[in-house]
C-alpha cells in the first residue's frame, strides 16, 4: 500500500489526532484560568495590560471554550482561525523577546516560534477542516 494509500485511509483518525494535539496546551492552561481567574486577572495586571479582568476573561474562553469546541470539532475552522488570530496576538504582546537580554530572551524567543508554530498548524486545521470524527460532520 502505497503512503497516500495509507495517508487517506486514516486521514480522519490523523485529522482527530491533530485536533488533539493543538489544542491541548489551550485546554490544559485555559481550565488552569479558570480555577485560578484572581490569579490571571493579577498577572495581566502585572503585564501592563489594561483592562486586565477583560482581557483574562478573553483569554480564558479563547483558549478554555474555543479550546474545547475545536477539540470536539465543532465549528472547527472559524474556530480554528480564530484562535490562530488569537494565537498570533498572543505571541506579539506576551513573548516580546526582541525587548529582553540574557537567559530569558533564549526562553521567551521559544515561546514567541512555539505560538508561531500553533498558529501554523491551526491554519492548516482551518483550511482541512475536522475530518469525521467531530460534530461538524454530525
Amino acid at each position: 500500500m502505497r503512503y497516500t494509500q495509507l495517508f487517506e485511509r486514516y486521514r480522519d483518525v490523523v485529522l482527530l489526532v491533530a485536533r488533539v494535539l493543538l489544542v491541548i496546551l489551550f485546554v490544559v492552561f485555559g481550565w488552569d484560568k479558570f480555577l485560578n481567574f484572581s490569579g490571571t486577572v493579577s498577572y495581566m495586571e502585572s503585564a501592563g495590560l489594561p483592562f486586565a479582568t477583560l482581557a483574562a476573561a478573553s483569554a480564558l474562553i479563547m483558549e478554555l471554550v474555543v479550546g474545547v469546541a475545536i477539540l470536539l470539532g465543532f465549528y472547527t475552522r472559524p474556530l480554528a482561525l480564530a484562535l490562530a488570530v488569537y494565537t498570533l496576538i498572543t505571541a506579539l504582546i506576551g513573548h516580546r523577546f526582541w525587548a529582553l537580554t540574557g537567559g530569558l530572551r533564549f526562553d521567551t524567543v521559544i515561546h514567541f516560534y512555539k505560538n508561531v508554530s500553533i498558529a501554523g498548524g491551526l491554519l492548516l486545521l482551518c483550511l482541512s477542516g475536522p475530518g469525521k470524527y467531530s460534530l461538524d460532520k454530525r
